[in-house]
């Protein structure tokens, strides 16, 4: 087998690391990601959806507290740094792909940001908020904004800096913010950099990896979890305020 590049996506030095970092310093996107706006509701109909996807979510982790997953068997109620995920659709053979359900955390209530990172294979993401929350969308590389498929408020997008990279390293941080009761679709190549943050308590993800268990047989893990192919690009996780901004001169005053 020809070793990854960069191109063609990487693998994991161990796949049975959850917590696998690469040097952010050598890391550049072979390709951009892409954003579709795809809907605006009222916000009682965006409320509505993300409650009842946010609650089977929350039903799923009930269920796996009192009946665990048996050994050898997809643990479908899972846990990702931007919120607890429910395994909605796993694979099977001759269907190498799974869908999951996120249940965002509030960014600001916990004061943290979920890292900047990438996957060994690529991934289909629909983001959705509900009122008083929003979703910060960051990538290293300039994220690309496809025309809405209908009446949509145009997205705010600006640049900064990521935060917490090694001594003398800068890396410039691309940024779009999904507004309150929104639907916003996104395409993610293999290998490229993305990063969530919710602000407020109303948001969720549904999303669909094409390649999860062909990737995850690639690598040889030892037990199917869908962190397999995530690959961080920071060591630690960052206080709130690296991720709250929205690029309103509100909010970003100029320096």
């Amino acid at each position: 087998m020809t070793q990854p590049t960069e191109t063609t996506g990487r693998m994991k030095r161990s796949p049975d690391h959850e917590d696998e970092v690469l040097d952010v310093r050598g890391h550049r996107d072979p390709d951009r990601n892409r954003l579709t706006p795809v809907v605006q509701l009222p916000p009682k109909t965006a409320l509505t959806v993300i409650d009842a996807l946010a609650g089977l979510v929350r039903a799923a982790h009930r269920q796996e507290g009192e009946r665990p997953a048996p050994p050898g068997e997809p643990k479908r109620a899972q846990v990702f740094e931007e919120g607890d995920v429910f395994m909605l659709e796993p694979p099977f053979p001759g269907f190498f792909a799974d869908r999951y359900l996120m249940d965002f955390y509030d960014t600001a209530a916990r004061d943290i940001c979920s890292r900047m990172h990438l996957h060994t294979g690529l991934r289909f993401v629909r983001m959705m908020t509900g009122p008083d929350t929003t979703i910060r969308v960051s990538s290293l590389s300039p994220i690309t904004i496809r025309p809405a498929t209908g009446p949509f408020a145009p997205l705010a997008s600006f640049a900064d800096h990521l935060p917490g990279t090694p001594d003398g390293a800068r890396r410039e941080r691309h940024n779009v913010i999904v507004p309150p009761n929104s639907w916003v679709d996104m395409q993610i190549p293999r290998g490229v950099s993305h990063q969530f943050n919710a602000v407020g308590p109303h948001a969720v993800i549904d999303s669909v990896h094409p390649e999860e268990s062909i990737e995850t047989l690639r690598e040889g893990m030892s037990g199917y979890r869908m962190m397999a192919q995530t690959i961080f690009l920071a060591k630690d996780r960052s206080p709130a305020a690296t991720c709250a901004d929205t690029g309103t001169p509100e909010t970003n005053p100029p320096r």
